[in-house]
């Protein structure tokens, strides 16, 4: 039986400022109305049985993806929340471990979340292909013709034997651009996908054989993995234990038994802002150009706006995208060393690198409007039926005005409704929980006032989503 398994613990710092480590690139509408994640989710619909679908991802993450899940009619995820970030070898092997606890003989089909694939019968025939030699006991890969000579990605040259499904001579990191325009001449290199397909157990034994030690980890990680909600939690000090490594470091470039099938579908891993100006939508100019933008006399260029106006005029080949808190702009040919700027970020404590303005939380999300030195000002939105902690601030009171929905209020002993245009005043040092009993979201307008006013001033009595 085939069990995908999604990995989704990229950070997509080269999207920056759109991606951030908190809301990163696969969870965002990059390419139309839906999600990287939900696309892929939808690419494999049709190859779906009765049977799991396991994804793998960073436990700050989790309520993204359940949310994502849900909203895509996805109820038989099994989601395995990753301690600390461990690359894509001891994502898969938990991802196997499983899977083989429902499917004895499951077939492996290994996806990032965050690729573009445009032509999804080319993929689920190159799937179909793939599939018979993993039964056989291949390992397999998946390889792009290249149309470019691209120093972005990895490469894989097949051995030069007829048929569709060829064995792996061997894989090369990332080369230079003169390299890469070499690979592409000869005519015998593909880009490697990062999608992979193979049986769970086979899979298993070349870990074994190859990075026992990592599989040892793994194995003690998935035994020891405990429920919190819908979520299955790897046991973080088993899981910390494991090497860090890729799926093509530790097995797929020492294994005797790879091979890779063509896949050609218009895959592309959007791994930058130039990668996605050309999966784009562009104009008689060469411009992608999303939201609020005017544009005169400019070309080759990717422009996004997400919060207000962006207007250009006369530039060529360049990056603009606008956020509520940060603005980039870019030669495209150097889209690649944004990954460094996010670097140089980090480094400063710029919190821009870590979230937007825009926080999401398992019961909505909250927005920043003004802040000051003893005061800051929130727009907050509770989904029906949801409720924030039971907590407590030592350093703020907080005042709530309810502009839309209905709020049900705990206040220290008392408990009561507020209606649009009513409000509470929460003091410093009361308990106290927001819900929302209502069918449409509830959104309220909340004013800070304190000697600090950081998010880490919660104490939390109780929590409905398991946060300490």
């Amino acid at each position: 039986m085939l069990v995908p398994v999604i990995l989704s613990g990229g950070s997509g710092t080269r999207l920056w400022p759109l991606s951030r480590k908190h809301y990163p690139k696969q969870f965002i509408p990059l390419t139309g109305e839906h999600s990287l994640f939900q696309n892929t989710l939808e690419r494999i619909a049709p190859l779906r049985q009765q049977g799991p679908l396991v994804v793998v991802c960073n436990h700050e993450h989790r309520f993204m993806v359940a949310e994502q899940l849900q909203a895509c009619g996805e109820r038989e995820a099994r989601s395995l929340l990753e301690p600390v970030a461990r690359n894509t070898a001891p994502a898969v092997a938990v991802g196997a471990l499983e899977a083989l606890k429902e499917v004895p003989d499951a077939v492996l089909l290994v996806l990032p979340a965050d690729h573009v694939i445009r032509d999804r019968e080319a993929f689920l025939a190159a799937v179909e292909l793939g599939r018979e030699a993993a039964l056989g006991g291949s390992l397999v890969t998946f390889g792009v013709a290249p149309t470019r000579p691209e120093a972005g990605y990895g490469y894989i040259k097949a051995a030069q034997v007829e048929g569709a499904v060829r064995p792996v001579e061997r894989f090369v990191e990332k080369p230079d651009l003169q390299t890469a325009q070499e690979y592409v001449d000869s005519g015998q290199y593909f880009w490697n996908s990062g999608v992979f397909m193979f049986r769970a157990d086979r899979f298993l034994e070349e870990l074994a054989a190859l990075e026992p030690d990592m599989l040892a980890a793994c194995r003690a990680a998935s035994e020891r993995a405990s429920r919190d909600l819908d979520f299955i939690r790897l046991d973080a000090e088993a899981f910390a234990a494991s090497p860090s490594s890729s799926v093509d470091y530790a097995v797929m470039e020492r294994t005797r038994h790879a091979v890779v099938v063509p896949l050609e579908a218009g895959w592309s891993d959007v791994g930058s802002w130039d990668a996605l100006q050309e999966v784009g939508p562009a104009d008689e100019h060469g411009n992608v150009v999303l939201g609020d933008v005017v544009c005169a006399d400019s070309s080759d260029c990717y422009i996004r706006s997400e919060s207000r106006l962006v207007a250009v005029l006369g530039v060529r080949n360049q990056v603009v995208i606008e956020t509520p808190d940060a603005v980039l702009v870019a030669d495209r040919s150097r889209a690649q060393e944004i990954k460094a700027l996010v670097e140089r970020l980090q480094r400063e404590g710029r919190g821009e690198c870590e979230a937007h303005r825009r926080v999401l939380r398992p019961w909505g999300s909250y927005e920043g409007i003004a802040s000051a030195d003893r005061f800051q000002v929130k727009r907050i939105v509770v989904r029906p039926g949801a409720r924030l902690s039971l907590q407590m601030h030592h350093h703020r009171a907080e005042h709530w005005i309810v502009v839309r929905g209905t709020a049900r209020v705990h206040k220290g002993e008392e408990s009561f409704l507020l209606s649009e245009d009513q409000s509470a005043y929460i003091p410093l040092g009361t308990v106290h929980r927001l819900e929302n009993p209502g069918v449409i979201p509830l959104e309220l307008i909340e004013v800070q006032t304190g000697s600090y006013l950081g998010e880490d001033d919660i104490l939390r009595f109780d929590d409905s989503y398991g946060r300490a």
